[in-house]
């Protein structure tokens, strides 16, 4: 199978990639091609491990490009849509760029998917698209009830990969995950950005009064779920992915401070972030029937995840500088 990845560059697409050519996914692939616009979130060096696979094509462009998609679409078997702005924060300053690229960039995928004949398409998502839950779990049907410019523009795409199933019968499932984290994340979200400043000497930030909750879910398991779904999925059908493990943002910083030695006076108190989402839980029982389990717990991919920064500060300390 010739695979295309859209975002192929960034967090979660890299691991992807890397985790197909190296075997580490059930998937056999003939030839893997990567589309990154390399954004800010974007990097190269995320594919350094397997730069050297003949099977590894990488073309930088735009999932919104009516010329170039087409034709990358024409060469595949099937493609995983990872493409996305996705930085709550940045959205609510600045929602445009959110909308092309999650909003026109997917319509530009299914459109030349359609047109292609493209064999089998799996749209990444998220669980923010859901909104705010007080009790119990969201299953697939829950209605759809984005509070940030950034889930809106994830939940429209969801929307129009729906009407292309039921519409065109195009060969598309959804899934949408829960708060991922591991290696090669870009250092803005939570846990990267927490890690980094600490082994800096830095203060970190919480929001309000750090009572939010997410359910944390590793890249790798992440990967698993969405290769799952490119086997098994069936078309127009929603895969929620979880995690299992549910930390509000003081637990999740506890962890962090004890992890590099540190106390409470690491810790500042920020406003906070508005529409702030209280609660996010998923009921992932549907994708468990086709097979998946998470396989890292959090204490290890959290041990992992910060022996991997520690020892890769080559990789982490460009970015921070580029965006100082």
């Amino acid at each position: 199978m010739h695979v295309l990845v859209t975002g192929g560059a960034g967090f979660i697409g890299s691991n992807y990639v890397r985790r197909l050519l190296t075997g580490g996914l059930d998937t056999e692939v003939s030839g893997v091609t990567v589309l990154d616009k390399l954004t800010y979130a974007g990097n190269l060096e995320n594919l350094a491990p397997v730069s050297d696979d003949s099977r590894l094509r990488f073309v930088r462009g735009d999932i919104a490009d009516e010329t170039l998609v087409p034709k990358l679409l024409s060469e595949v078997d099937a493609v995983v849509n990872f493409a996305a702005e996705s930085h709550v924060d940045r959205s609510i300053g600045n929602s445009t760029e959110f909308v092309h690229t999650n909003i026109v960039g997917t319509h530009n995928l299914l459109r030349a998917a359609q047109q292609e004949g493209t064999p089998r398409f799996v749209h990444v998502s998220t669980d923010e698209v859901y909104g705010s839950i007080e009790e119990g779990s969201w299953t697939e049907e829950w209605p759809l009830e984005p509070n940030s410019p950034y889930a809106a523009a994830k939940a429209g795409a969801d929307l129009l990969v729906r009407s292309y199933a039921r519409t065109h019968g195009l060969n598309v499932s959804i899934t949408r995950c829960s708060n991922n984290y591991g290696p090669y994340q870009f250092p803005e979200k939570v846990i990267p950005l927490f890690v980094t400043s600490l082994m800096r000497g830095g203060t970190v930030p919480l929001y309000g009064d750090g009572l939010n909750v997410r359910d944390w879910l590793h890249v790798d398991d992440h990967c698993r779920g969405i290769d799952l779904v490119l086997a098994k999925g069936e078309p127009g059908e929603v895969y929620n992915i979880g995690g299992g493990r549910e930390l509000t943002n003081r637990e999740l910083t506890s962890v962090l401070l004890e992890a590099f030695g540190a106390d409470w006076s690491s810790v500042r108190a920020v406003a906070d972030r508005k529409g702030h989402d209280r609660r996010y839980s998923l009921d992932d029982s549907k994708l468990r029937r086709l097979g998946y389990r998470p396989q890292v717990s959090f204490e290890e991919g959290i041990r992992q995840t910060v022996a991997w920064y520690r020892e890769n500060a080559s990789w982490w300390q460009p970015l921070l500088e580029s965006a100082a």
